[in-house]
């Protein structure tokens, strides 16, 4: 396997282990609605992204001009995402609102590649999606079905993953196209994210005063802000340098399964048989696209 495109699938292996501990974080703070954490989380931390990377924005100044238009697409699906997201958690619960926002994420990056850019999406990544997206559903069904949350709340949650599945997709594929027309990846990733946490700042300063009323919801907001979305999100822009936005997605559909498995052992939630077997086909993803043919990958990337 290329040591590059190795390094590449650790960070983002690593991003999906932070990122499946916010759904689990964030009930620690029940006061706090999930416009209110969605928008601390990325409003904070994409500020801090933009804020490490003034340097690289100053030199890529001409270029990001240049590419505008894709900055201000990227920036609303960062807008948007957090607050989807947050939302389909506190709707359907924390393991069909991490599922089906994940897991819905591959197939709209495909989608993407596929139609705005020409590219043959590759055997192995349809194979791996495919087994993903599978046991995603298993775990979705798995848990909707020991549900008492209700029809209705299920259906909205659902509904508001896929938005959070689709924007995620988004806003990886204009920071990754921004990265192949040689924009940096801090001034790429401080860009998008610098823009799209200011835009979440006026949903933050309306939702957030749970958040400060008491010490163990700031420390949820802080943990969430820095660690899985900053440093989630730094190691996110490294891995996107070295894999494409499709096989980037597919690698995350691991966070669900360390979400479920959160929400299983911490916040109660059960898991049956067929939501077992569903964490099993998520690392059978990660392997295949590990042991994934250098050449198979260059098909999927070359332009």
């Amino acid at each position: 396997m290329n040591t590059g495109r190795g390094a590449g699938l650790a960070a983002i292996t690593v991003t999906s282990l932070l990122w499946g501990t916010t759904g689990t974080a964030a009930t620690f703070a029940p006061s706090a609605g999930p416009l209110a954490i969605g928008a601390a989380a990325l409003g904070v931390g994409g500020l801090l992204q933009a804020l490490i990377a003034i340097p690289a924005l100053r030199t890529a100044r001409p270029q990001l001009q240049q590419q505008r238009s894709l900055v201000l697409i990227g920036a609303l699906a960062v807008f948007l995402y957090p607050l989807a997201f947050y939302s389909s958690m506190h709707t359907a619960g924390v393991a069909i609102g991490s599922v089906v926002s994940l897991a819905s994420a591959p197939l709209a990056s495909g989608v993407l590649e596929r139609v705005v850019e020409g590219r043959a999406l590759s055997r192995w990544w349809m194979l791996a999606a495919g087994l993903g997206i599978t046991g995603s559903v298993m775990l979705c069904v798995s848990t909707m079905n020991d549900s008492t949350r209700g029809l209705a709340p299920t259906l909205l949650g659902v509904a508001l993953g896929l938005v959070a599945g689709t924007t995620y997709a988004l806003y990886s594929w204009t920071t990754h196209r921004l990265m192949s027309s040689g924009v940096s990846r801090a001034a790429s990733m401080g860009s998008v994210f610098g823009l799209g946490g200011a835009l979440l700042l006026p949903v933050l300063f309306i939702t957030g005063a749970p958040l400060v009323a008491s010490s163990e919801a700031l420390a949820v907001a802080a943990y969430i802000s820095l660690v899985p979305m900053f440093l989630g999100y730094l190691l996110f822009g490294f891995g996107l340098t070295r894999v494409s936005a499709s096989t980037a997605t597919t690698v995350t559909l691991t966070e669900p399964a360390i979400a479920t498995l959160l929400a299983v052992l911490i916040v109660g939630e059960r898991l049956t048989p067929l939501g077992w077997i569903g964490l099993a086909l998520m690392a059978l993803v990660l392997a295949l696209l590990t042991v994934a043919p250098t050449a198979e990958y260059r098909a999927t990337t070359s332009r």
